[in-house]
């Protein structure tokens, strides 16, 4: 029943892809991208094995008996594909026939596959960049956008320091961050001209840094911080590791998941992954978690100040296994459906496969591009903040 409606489009497709706008796109290429759950059904989870810590470690002994087993409890991460999204449009004869007197017709389907293509990009970056409320621990300062002080690449080595302290592997180390740092990332890097490498000043192209990888992402979020203010921890003793805060009673407002936040008599910035208010004001028994691996600073008995830090860019390092980007084509029945072409397409920048499908109906024709996805941070201890 094909036309071949699409294998005549595609062509002219890809030779046009840059004419639409397209926002930058660095976290998509950064995260593992695993198409082992294509046979997974919509909202249906995939369990990923995660192997706990050693703490077995002991002196040799020899013996004429074997030792007692040292068992272990594997642990497991999610994921579930829970975005299932057709990005459509459509034409009728008349309407058709009125632009082929003018542009024509097949030059503005093309651009509306891109404009779909673009709009779906941006919502699985979107997706990836929500993420930074799971991520371990910041770096920066608020409303300071990073790279700013001429020849000092610290701010980069300090989000892969956290990385480091927390295990993360040497290799495959990433940092997405807004314009605003790239802007200033760019400019501190082409200054160094004994590179020779001309794709710093003429094409913008950022070269490996700090271990890392440095990319742009139009969809870093600029967080909205929590409203509490004096609020403190109880007076209980806190271990390293430690990741459940119990809260007093004191102060006003409340702390909510993505907040960045300090600990008196401790520097380092901690990510709340969840809290829990009784109301609209701490109270005995409210709680906050962060992410791990916890605590780095041991507390002893003492209620401890909170500062919730200001709203700022959430730049974002991490090593690439931290993230999953699970993705597959939306399932159709064996049957067939009423589409009279399917076809594929990769996205060049994103290296996202999408579905471009054809339905005809009555003197009208719909044109749907279609994606199924999933995102996870699977070890958020492999993940970090850089502010801004």
């Amino acid at each position: 029943m094909s036309t071949n409606t699409l294998t005549n489009l595609l062509p002219n497709l890809y030779a046009s892809l840059d004419v639409v706008s397209r926002e930058l796109t660095g976290l998509i290429p950064s995260v593992t991208m695993d198409s082992r759950v294509d046979r997974v059904a919509k909202n249906q989870t995939v369990y990923v094995p995660i192997a706990p810590a050693n703490t077995a470690g002991g002196d040799i002994t020899p013996a004429m008996a074997v030792p007692a087993e040292s068992d272990q409890t594997i642990g497991s991460s999610s994921i579930v594909i829970d975005k299932y999204r057709a990005f459509p449009f459509s034409w009728d004869g008349e309407e058709q026939r009125g632009v082929n007197s003018g542009p024509g017709y097949p030059d503005i389907r093309n651009s509306q596959i891109q404009q779909a293509m673009r709009a779906a990009v941006n919502e699985v970056e979107t997706d990836l960049a929500v993420l930074q409320k799971q991520f371990s621990r910041a770096t920066g300062a608020a409303a300071t956008t990073p790279f700013g002080t001429a020849g000092n690449f610290t701010d980069a080595t300090n989000a892969l320091k956290i990385l480091k302290d927390n295990g993360a592997p040497a290799s495959d180390n990433h940092l997405v961050m807004n314009t605003a740092a790239g802007a200033k990332f760019l400019g501190l890097q082409g200054n160094y001209s004994v590179t020779n490498d001309a794709s710093i000043m003429r094409q913008g192209v950022f070269l490996s840094t700090a271990g890392m990888d440095l990319r742009e992402s139009a969809q870093i979020n600029t967080s909205t911080a929590g409203t509490a203010a004096s609020a403190t921890s109880t007076s209980a003793a806190f271990t390293v590791g430690q990741t459940v805060i119990p809260l007093a009673t004191a102060g006003t407002g409340l702390i909510v998941a993505g907040d960045v936040i300090t600990f008196a008599n401790d520097t380092n910035q901690y990510v709340v992954t969840s809290a829990t208010f009784a109301g609209a004001n701490p109270a005995s028994g409210d709680t906050i978690t962060l992410a791990a691996p916890g605590l780095r600073v041991a507390q002893g008995v003492a209620t401890r100040a909170i500062t919730v830090v200001a709203a700022a860019a959430r730049n974002m390092a991490f090593n690439r296994s931290a993230i999953v980007l699970a993705t597959r084509l939306p399932e159709r029945p064996s049957e067939g459906d009423m589409a009279i072409d399917v076809s594929t397409i990769t996205d060049p920048r994103s290296g996202l496969t999408f579905e471009v499908a054809v339905y005809p109906g009555y003197r009208k024709v719909r044109y749907e591009l279609a994606l199924a996805w999933g995102v996870k941070v699977i070890k958020p201890e492999h993940c970090a903040l850089l502010l801004g």
